[in-house]
């Protein structure tokens, strides 16, 4: 049995919480793409642990994997492993072969680039970690493999042919002057040694065949994205999207098992009952903005709801993970959930954060979109629509027609505070009356049945419907 576990938004939907609690009946559990960007936080007996890189079933004790649509950091990597250490914890981590590495001028260039783009409208609001430029050289065809790190010979040819390139784009076209971050002698002296640990430590694999074998022998696997479908390079608002797959269909190429495997279990969306991301690009459904993300947005800007924005970002801890950003945040986005349901295939729902809304007099939802009249009958904005009078359910396949697009709002009564602890345990009929026909709403819509429903950060703070490992 296979359960992917894939975010349904934009990221930060809490899909560390899900994989953390569902992880108990799991063998095995696999990040099967991203880096250290992906923070997700995991709350269990009162230990409240941030992880980056780690998956999210390491509190449990669980086998965890690192795929190779995954790329990793050595030193973030064996810094999370030693500060778990530290707290008691000793977790079974595995990193693929043919996963790729993430090298200090990686960082380097990720940070000159993002200068470079906040000039301009393409401002992706990158956490400056050196994901995009691995993935980048891993398309071209000159990364370094954590394979790579085990044979040294290997690891010195990779290093002499890589980074005069990366020296040279660093000081001949940004104009920054290197340090060792781009000396081949102190990258080789460093990673070398983070091979060494690594076969020590017997923490590779080839990452297709050990699932597969555990799967085989009749194991539970959990496959764990990060991100979310909305930053998915492919299915996105591109380009303020991630560099990779956190889609269902990234857990076969992140992975080396087949379309059969994921698509014959389980394929669970996490969402929020409302929308918050880190970084730019079009929300329709925003409420308020955040200097330096929202677009065209500044302190002096009259922008929609500024108060509640701020309550319900101080409500959930809406602030970056690994960046400490605030989230921009918003009511939930149906076309969004209508377009990352199609992608994905869900079979199932789980919605976090309805305690977050407790209190409110109204919910709104955004339910579909309209686009401006001007904007419409602008050819260089048209797309396939059949009609484009007519209101959209999901989204346009541009992020500049997303842009266009304004929510059209439902609305729903809201439900008090409530003894959420206690919700937990009594189950789903225990849920305010509101809250439900909420939740009933968007299950109906999206034609998925909800799973589960967050109430809370703790681990058992969790209205669970149905455990698709159970």
């Amino acid at each position: 049995m296979t359960v992917t576990i894939v975010g349904a938004q934009l990221g930060d939907e809490g899909k560390g919480g899900m994989a953390d609690r569902w992880s108990e009946s799991a063998s095995v559990v696999c990040r099967y793409q991203g880096g250290d960007n992906a923070g997700h936080t995991v709350v269990h007996d009162g230990e409240e642990y941030k992880l980056s890189l780690v998956p999210s079933g390491a509190i449990r004790g669980t086998t965890n994997v690192l795929g190779n649509g995954c790329v990793v950091n050595p030193e973030t990597l064996f810094e999370e492993l030693d500060a778990l250490q530290e707290r008691g914890v000793d977790p079974d981590v595995r990193v693929a072969r043919r996963a790729h590495v993430i090298f200090p001028y990686h960082r380097v260039l990720d940070g000159i680039e993002e200068d470079v783009k906040s000039e301009s409208d393409f401002d992706v609001a990158t956490t400056g970690r050196g994901i995009g430029p691995t993935y980048e050289d891993k398309a071209g065809r000159r990364g370094i493999r954590i394979g790579d790190l085990l044979d040294t010979d290997v690891l010195r040819e990779r290093l002499e042919y890589v980074v005069p390139q990366k020296r040279a784009l660093a000081e001949e076209v940004f104009g920054v002057e290197t340090g060792e971050a781009f000396d081949v002698d102190a990258l080789y002296d460093q990673y070398s040694s983070f091979g060494e640990r690594l076969a020590e430590e017997n923490m590779t694999v080839d990452a297709g065949t050990f699932l597969a074998d555990h799967i085989d022998d009749g194991e539970d696997v959990l496959f764990e994205g990060a991100q979310g479908t909305i930053l998915d390079i492919d299915h996105g608002n591109y380009p303020y999207v991630t560099s990779s797959n956190p889609t269902a269909g990234g857990t076969c190429t992140g992975t080396g098992l087949g379309p059969g495997i994921v698509g014959d279990g389980e394929i669970v969306g996490i969402a929020k009952a409302y929308l918050s991301r880190v970084g730019t690009g079009p929300l329709p459904t925003e409420l308020g903005g955040v200097v330096g993300q929202t677009p065209d947005y500044d302190e002096d800007t009259e922008r929609g709801d500024e108060a509640l924005a701020t309550e319900l970002r101080e409500a959930g801890g809406e602030y970056g993970t690994v960046t400490g950003r605030p989230r921009r945040i918003g009511w939930l986005d149906m076309p969004m959930l209508r377009h990352s349901t199609r992608a994905n295939g869900f079979t199932g729902l789980v919605v976090n954060h309805i305690d977050t809304l407790a209190g409110l007099d109204e919910v709104r939802v955004g339910h579909a979109y309209t686009l401006d009249t001007d904007e419409r009958s602008s050819p260089s904005n048209r797309d396939t629509s059949p009609d484009d009078s007519e209101e959209r359910l999901t989204l346009p396949a541009t992020t500049e027609r997303w842009a266009d697009c304004e929510a059209s709002f439902r609305r729903f009564d809201g439900w008090d505070d409530a003894d959420w602890d206690a919700i937990a345990d009594e189950g789903y009929d225990a849920l305010p009356e509101n809250a439900r026909a909420y939740l009933d709403y968007i299950s109906e819509e999206l034609d998925v049945p909800i799973y589960a429903v967050g109430v809370g950060p703790g681990r058992e703070q969790t209205v669970v419907r149905e455990d698709p490992l159970a």
